[in-house]
C-alpha cells in the first residue's frame, strides 16, 4: 500500500513488504505492506498492543522481521545494525545522560563514530542553534524542562544527518501547554531537515495534527492507512471511525439501492446517503459513519413526531462544555452510542437540559458506508 505519494521519491523512503513479527507464540505484526514517501511526516497509530513500535523497532534495526522485507531508499536493510541503515530513534524516556553537559549529549554519537573533539563540538553547538538551544549548551539535562529536554534528544538523534528519525512516543511525557508547542517544533524541524518522520503515538489528535500520512494498526495489522484528512473524514471501517473519534457509528440493513444512492434500515428510522460507485445489495448488512460536528439538533415539536429520513429521534443523556461546542450524548438514538458536537453559539442560544426531546439531523452527504476490519488499506 502506496501512502501520499511513491516511497523513495525523496531521500528515506521506507518499504515494507509482507511484514511479520512473532515473538514465541505471539504474532506483534501481521504481514504488513506500507510504502512511505521519502521526506514524509507518518504517524503510526494505534491502542498498547497493535504493533505499532514493534514496527518502529524493525524499521530501526532494533528488532528483525520474521518474516518479509523492510528497505529504505530501495535497499533492503534487514540484518543490518542501526548505524548501518541511516536511521535515528529518539525514545519516550529521552535517554539523556545526566552526567554530560546537553553539548556532550548531542555531541556524543559523532564521539562514538571517532569524530575529533573540535568538529564534534562545532557540529553539536550548530545543532542545538538549529532546536533553539544553544544558550543551553552547557547545562546538565536535569536542568532543563520536559520540553528544553525533548529538543536536546532531537539534536543528538538529527547530529548523524539520518535518512529517518523514528519518534516513540515523543511526547507523552509532557504537560498539555507542552505538547501542544512541541507538535509545532516537530513539524517545522522536520520541514526544515527534509527528511522521513515516523512518529509513534496512541494519540488521534496528534497523529492528525502532525501527520501527512497516519497509519491505523489494531491486533498487528493495518486498518486504514492515507492522509490525515482522509483517515479522519473517511474512516474506511467501523474500527477507524470509532478509535479515530468525531464520528458516529450506525448499522442497518440495505432496503434499497440505486447508483450513487444506498438505502439504510435501522430500527425505525432510515438513512439514505451518498454511495458512489456500484449498488449494494438488498438485505445486506452494512455500517454507516457519520461525524458529529455534521448533525443539526432541534426540540422535538410532538412526542409523537415521527423523524424524518437521515435523522433520529432521541432524549438528551448528558452534556459536556468543551469550550467552542458541546458534546450532547442522546439516549434512545436506535440503540446506538450517538453523540452531536454541537457549536457553542448554537447551543447558548436555545440551551438544552437533560431529558429534553429532541430530533438530530444530517444530509445524505454527510454519511458513507464503512467496509470491514483487517484491511491494509
Amino acid at each position: 500500500m502506496a501512502v501520499g505519494g511513491n516511497a523513495g521519491s525523496a531521500r528515506g523512503g521506507i518499504v515494507l513488504k509482507g511484514v511479520t513479527k512473532r515473538f514465541g507464540d505471539t504474532t506483534a505484526v501481521r504481514g504488513i505492506d506500507l510504502e512511505i514517501p521519502g521526506g514524509a511526516y507518518c504517524c503510526l497509530l494505534g491502542p498498547s498492543g497493535c504493533g505499532k513500535t514493534t514496527i518502529l523497532r524493525m524499521i530501526a534495526g532494533h528488532e528483525d522481521p520474521s518474516a518479509g522485507v523492510v528497505s529504505i531508499d530501495g535497499e533492503d536493510v534487514v540484518g543490518k545494525r542501526p548505524m548501518q541503515r541511516g536511521t535515528a530513534m529518539m525514545f519516550q524516556s529521552y535517554a539523556l545522560f545526566p552526567h554530560l553537559s546537553c553539548l556532550d549529549n548531542v555531541a556524543f554519537n559523532l564521539k562514538v563514530r571517532g569524530i575529533g573533539k573540535a568538529q564534534r563540538r562545532e557540529r553539536a553547538l550548530e545543532m542545538l542553534e538549529r532546536v533553539r538551544m544553544g544558550a543551553f549548551a552547557h547545562r546538565l539535562p536535569a536542568q532543563l524542562s520536559g520540553g528544553q529536554q525533548q529538543r536536546i534528544a532531537l539534536a543528538r538523534a538529527l547530529i548523524t544527518n539520518p535518512r529517518v528519525l523514528l519518534l516513540d512516543e515523543p511526547l507523552s511525557a509532557l504537560d498539555e501547554f507542552l505538547r501542544l508547542q512541541m507538535r509545532l517544533e516537530l513539524k517545522r524541524i522536520q520541514h526544515e531537515f527534509g527528511i522521513t518522520f515516523v512518529h509513534v503515538t496512541h494519540t488521534q489528535m496528534e497523529a492528525i495534527a502532525l501527520a501527512d500520512t497516519v497509519v491505523v494498526m489494531d491486533q498487528g495489522r493495518i486498518e486504514h492507512a492515507g492522509a490525515a484528512r482522509e483517515v479522519f473524514e473517511q474512516p474506511r471501517t467501523a474500527y477507524v471511525a470509532r478509535f479515530i473519534g468525531g464520528q458516529n457509528v450506525l448499522s442497518g440493513t440495505v432496503v434499497a439501492s440505486h447508483p450513487g444512492r444506498v438505502t439504510l434500515e435501522t430500527g425505525a428510522q432510515r438513512i439514505v446517503l451518498d454511495a458512489p460507485g456500484t449498488e449494494r445489495e438488498v438485505g445486506a448488512l452494512f455500517e454507516v459513519a457519520l461525524r458529529r460536528d455534521r448533525v443539526s439538533l432541534r426540540r422535538s415539536s410532538s412526542a409523537i413526531e415521527a423523524p424524518s429520513p437521515n435523522s433520529v429521534m432521541a432524549r438528551v443523556g448528558s452534556m459536556e462544555y468543551q469550550g467552542s461546542w458541546f458534546k450532547i450524548q442522546l439516549d434512545g438514538a436506535s440503540g446506538e452510542e450517538f453523540v452531536v458536537n454541537l457549536p457553542d453559539t448554537r447551543y447558548f442560544e436555545d440551551p438544552l437540559a437533560e431529558g429534553d426531546e429532541v430530533i438530530a439531523a444530517w444530509n445524505p452527504q454527510e454519511a458513507h458506508l464503512l467496509g470491514t476490519g483487517g484491511a491494509q488499506g
